[in-house]
Formats: C-alpha cells, structure tokens, sequence
C-alpha cells in the first residue's frame, strides 16, 4: 500500500514539474522579441562599395524604411551580372569586383553588420556573383569560379578556371552548381561529396531559341532555371542530366520584353526580371517543361529580385528618374503577388543585389 502511494506521489511530482517545464517554456517565448524582415542591396559603388539595409514592417500598412548603409571595405562596379548578393539563415556575402574580394554580412538578433571580407583564390578576379550553401560560399567572376569553406572563407574545393569572361551569375543546387554566361552559354559544375566544386565544369547544349544572353539563374532542387533574356524562349529549365526544356516567354520578344534575373517562388512559381518590360514576369513549371504566367507591372526598370525564405515576401530592385528603389510584395497561397512597400529615394542611382533577411 505505501509503495502504491510513493508511486502516485511520484506521478503528481513528476506532472508538476512539467507543467513548470511548458510554462516556463511559453514565457521565455513569449519574451521574445519578434525578429525583423530586413532587405538588403548593394550601392556597387566603383570607388567604396556600401550594403543597404532597409526594414520592412509587416504590420496592417507594411513600410520600407533605411535603417543603415554599411561599408563592405571594398570597391564595386560590376556590371551585367546578378547575385552578387546573397544571405542565408543569420549570414550574408557581397561581391566586392573592384576589389577582388568578397565581404561577410553578420546578423545579431536585429543588428546588421560588416564581418571582414574574403580574398579571392589566387589568379582569380572580379567577383560579379555569389551563392551560399550551409557550408559553402561559391564565388564567380571574370576568369574563375570557386568555393569557399562557410564562414571561415578559406578556398575549399578546386578552382574552375574560365576561359570566357563573360560569367553572370553562379546559383547552387544539391548536386551541381551553374553559371550563365551572357555571351551564350551555360556550365554545370559537378560538386565534391562535401559540397565543394570538384573542378570540373560541362558546356549545356543550348538550342537556337535559347542561347542569348543567359543571365539570372535560381535553383528547384536540382532542377536550375535560368533566363536567356534575349531570346524568344527566354526562360528554360535544366536538369542534373542537362536535359533542356526551353519556355517561351512575354511577347513581343526582346528588346520589348526581356525576363533577365530570377528568383525561385513557392511550389512551381518563378519570378524573373523584364527589364525592358517594366515588370515581374512570372513562369509556372513542371520537370519538362511550363509556360509564362503574366507580368506585374513596375515603375521602372527592374535588375535583381529575390524571394524570402518563407516565400511569402519577393524584392526587386529597379531605376526610375534617375534614383533607385526597392519594392516588396506580397506572396499568396498561389503564388500571385500584392504590392506592400516601396523604398524612398537615398541618392543612389543604382543598386545591385538583394536579399531579404528573416
């Protein structure tokens, strides 16, 4: 009898202690603060390149407001490219072209700022893109793609030498990473057991239809889509076995329209850039092939574009009248977009870059 009553005792100690253990738990959430959705961009100034950071707040009438421009202790001035910055859970990387040098971007709780920078593999210069994987910062520029240990910066991997300078952008995915390049052509680099380039690359055959001027780049898995801006099919998707399933695109073709970056939405969404457009253009897909949706209109030029990580915001960067802006939207359930804010001008006429920080 006295052990069945020990064993009872036992049993109301131990709920008790779980019922501190939940309540305990339920006020450390509740204390704290909500992390801020940030923004981020590039001046690409030749002479002292800055990021930007703005703050969205997502309340009843979102805004985008500065919250602070930060040097990267380079140079900037790339041109023609895209995803010369990226952010990845509480780290970021920007490239640094005039300076051949990548810079970290360090977030604490809802501060941002400049962690050092890296120096490029040796020979290799002008870093016009970057992507981040948990464990790899993957750099392109004129002459070489390579890989970086994360966040220590160390070059990890083998150099992949490149014979045409023309490299828009590097986008990773889970076996293979590519880079577009704007001359008219397309390479997969194969990556190491770890994540790192192995060093090899191979040309993607690229029809008629679709080989001018590839440039933006995004990955599904390891399905990559990519735009080649001035073609007629001027979206197309590849996969590991560098099947190619061009996509029409908005009409009239280039120099009309022209989708140029691109950015991966929720399910099978894309989102690209029409710089000549004006607008979104926005690609449904399957793995053999898709369509083009329809185009969001904007107020001006657009270049890079992004979309955050819990694919309910999209940023794009673009220049009307001289001074450039940023404008969030809204993602639904299917992928359609609503406008939410749009930056003031901050005196640059140009950015490059963006990346949304949760």
């Amino acid at each position: 009898m006295s052990s069945l009553k020990l064993s009872k005792s036992r049993v109301r100690h131990a709920a008790g202690m779980l019922a501190v253990t939940i309540l305990a738990a339920a006020v450390a959430v509740a204390d704290e603060p909500e992390r801020g959705v940030f923004v981020l961009t590039s001046t690409n100034n030749p002479s002292a390149n800055e990021v930007v950071v703005f703050k969205l707040d997502t309340t009843a009438t979102p805004s985008l407001s500065l919250v602070d421009m930060l040097a990267t202790q380079g140079k900037g001035g790339a041109s023609g490219n895209a995803g010369i910055l990226q952010f990845k859970d509480d780290r970021g990387a920007v490239g640094n072209y005039g300076s051949n040098s990548v810079s970290r971007i360090v977030r604490r709780h809802d501060f941002i700022s400049i962690g050092g920078t890296i120096g490029l593999a040796p020979s290799c210069a002008k870093p016009d893109s970057v992507a981040l994987t948990r464990d790899h910062l993957f750099v392109v520029g004129a002459n070489c793609a390579e890989s970086h240990a994360w966040p220590s910066g160390s070059v990890d991997g083998t150099v992949v030498a490149l014979t045409d300078p023309s490299a828009a952008q590097i986008a990773v995915g889970k076996d293979w990473a590519a880079v577009t390049m704007t001359s008219g052509s397309l390479l997969q680099l194969p990556l190491r057991w770890d994540g790192a380039l192995s060093g090899s690359s191979a040309a993607v055959t690229l029809p008629s239809t679709a080989n001018n001027t590839p440039l933006g780049a995004a990955f599904w898995d390891d399905v990559l889509g990519f735009t080649p801006a001035h073609s007629p099919d001027s979206f197309a998707i590849v996969n590991k076995s560098r099947d190619l399933f061009p996509i029409t695109g908005p009409t009239p073709p280039y120099p009309t329209n022209a989708p140029c970056w691109v950015a991966k939405g929720p399910g099978n969404v894309w989102y690209t850039s029409n710089s000549p457009g004006h607008a979104i253009s926005i690609f449904l897909t399957d793995g053999q092939g898709g369509a083009f949706y329809k185009s969001i209109p904007l107020p001006g030029a657009p270049t890079d574009i992004t979309v955050s990580p819990d694919k309910k915001w999209l940023a794009v960067i673009y220049s009307a009248g001289g001074s450039a802006y940023v404008a969030v939207f809204g993602i639904d359930a299917y992928g359609d977009l609503t406008p939410a804010a749009t930056s003031s001008p901050i005196g640059v006429a140009g950015f490059s870059g963006v990346a949304i920080s949760e």
